[in-house]
C-alpha cells in the first residue's frame, strides 16, 4: 500500500469504514454463533472466519435449524463485507496512484518551467533549514530528497521535490540545473556532495554552487571539483561559540541581523551599465543619510574586494554593492542600482 501521505483524507476515511465493516462482520458472527450452537467463543471466531474467506474446512459443523439459518444470513452479509473491504483498497490504492502519477507529472511541467531558480539537493538538518529561508524569502526553488519520507513531507507541503539520487545526471537534468540560477549540494556526505558538485559543473558552467562540508579536508576537493563556495557547519558553529564567549556583545549584534530582530537584512546588488549610480562617486551617489543604508563592501568584476569604502570610492559599472539596510530602503537601492 502507498505511503499514508500518498492517499487522500478520504480514500482514508473509506478505508477507516472498511476496516469497521470487517471489525463489526467478525464480532457479529462470533456473537452469533456462540449465542445460538456453538459453545467456545474461539470455535465461534474460527467459524466466522471461515465463513467470510469461504474457505470451509468442514472441521466445526452447524447441527441445529437456527445454527444454519443464521450462518446463512451471516454468509450474505460476510460476502457483501469482504467485497466491500476489497473494493475499497483497491479503489484507494488505484486512486491513490493516479494522484501521485499526475502529481508528478504536474511538478515535472513546472520544473521545465522554472528558470533562475535555485536547486536544494538534501534535506537534512543543514537543507531544511535552507529551503525555510528560500520559501521565506519568495525564492523557486526544487528540493532533491533521496528518503522517500522526507520526499512525501516536503511535497505535502506544496514544495517541487524530486524523490530522486542528487548525484546522477540524469536528476540533476530533471531538475532544470542548466537553468538555474545556484546549486546547494547539503548531502550529509562528503563524496556525494563531490560528485553533485562535480555532475552539475559538468553541466551548467555558469551555476553558482554552494557546498556543505561535513570534514575541513574536503573544503579543497569541494572547491577544486567546481564549488564556488564551501561551508562548514562544525567550523562556522566553532566560530560562533568563540565569538558568543569572548565578545558577547558582537555575538548578539550579529544574532539580531541573522534573525532580522532589528528589521535590518544583508544584501548584494549588482550596477547595471544604465544604473546613475554607475561613474558616481559613493558618497554622492549612496547617501546614508537620504537612503538608510550602509555599503560595507564593493566587489569590483576583477575579483578585488574593497571593504569598507570610503566616499570618494567611485562606483563602476558591474561593481557588487553588499549593503545592510532595512527592506525598504534596500529595495530602492536595488532599483537604482538596475537602471530602474
Amino acid at each position: 500500500m502507498p505511503p499514508p501521505s500518498r492517499i487522500s483524507r478520504r480514500s482514508r476515511r473509506r478505508l477507516a469504514y472498511a476496516l469497521s465493516a470487517l471489525a463489526g462482520a467478525l464480532a457479529l458472527g462470533t456473537l452469533g454463533f456462540h449465542l445460538i450452537e456453538v459453545p467456545s467463543l474461539l470455535d465461534s471466531l474460527y467459524l466466522t472466519a471461515q465463513t467470510m474467506t469461504t474457505v470451509g474446512y468442514g472441521d466445526v459443523a452447524l447441527k441445529t435449524p437456527a445454527g444454519r439459518l443464521f450462518a446463512l444470513c451471516f454468509m450474505l452479509v460476510s460476502v457483501g463485507t469482504v467485497a466491500y473491504i476489497l473494493s475499497t483498497a483497491v479503489q484507494s490504492i488505484v486512486e491513490s496512484e493516479l494522484i501521485a502519477t499526475f502529481g508528478e507529472r504536474r511538478r515535472s511541467r513546472k520544473m521545465s518551467k522554472l528558470h533562475n531558480h535555485f536547486i536544494i539537493c538534501g534535506a537534512g538538518r543543514v537543507g531544511s533549514h535552507l529551503i525555510r529561508h528560500l520559501r521565506r524569502a519568495g525564492e523557486s526553488f526544487v528540493v532533491i530528497e533521496i528518503d522517500a519520507q522526507k520526499a512525501h513531507e516536503l511535497a505535502d507541503d506544496d514544495t517541487m521535490v524530486l524523490h530522486r539520487d542528487a548525484t546522477l545526471e540524469d536528476t540533476l537534468h530533471d531538475a532544470g540545473v542548466e537553468h538555474a540560477r545556484g546549486l546547494a549540494a547539503c548531502l550529509p556526505d562528503d563524496a556525494d556532495n563531490l560528485y553533485v558538485v562535480l555532475t552539475a559543473r559538468g553541466l551548467n558552467p555558469n551555476l553558482h554552487i554552494v557546498a556543505r562540508a561535513a570534514e575541513e579536508e574536503a573544503d579543497r576537493k569541494l572547491k577544486r571539483a567546481g564549488a564556488d563556495l564551501v561551508v562548514a557547519p562544525t567550523i562556522i558553529g566553532g566560530h560562533r561559540l568563540a565569538i558568543a564567549l569572548r565578545k558577547p556583545a558582537v555575538g548578539e549584534f550579529i544574532d539580531s541581523v541573522t534573525v532580522n530582530e532589528l528589521g535590518l537584512e544583508f544584501e548584494q546588488v549588482v550596477v547595471e551599465a544604465t544604473s546613475c549610480l554607475a561613474g558616481q562617486k559613493l558618497r554622492s551617489s549612496v547617501n546614508r543619510s537620504e537612503m538608510d543604508v550602509v555599503i560595507v563592501s564593493i566587489r569590483r568584476q576583477n575579483g578585488e574586494s574593497l571593504f569598507n569604502p570610503r566616499g570618494e570610492t567611485q562606483i563602476e559599472s558591474g561593481d557588487i554593492l553588499i549593503a545592510i539596510g532595512g527592506t525598504e530602503a534596500l529595495e530602492k537601492l536595488n532599483l537604482l542600482a538596475s537602471g530602474g
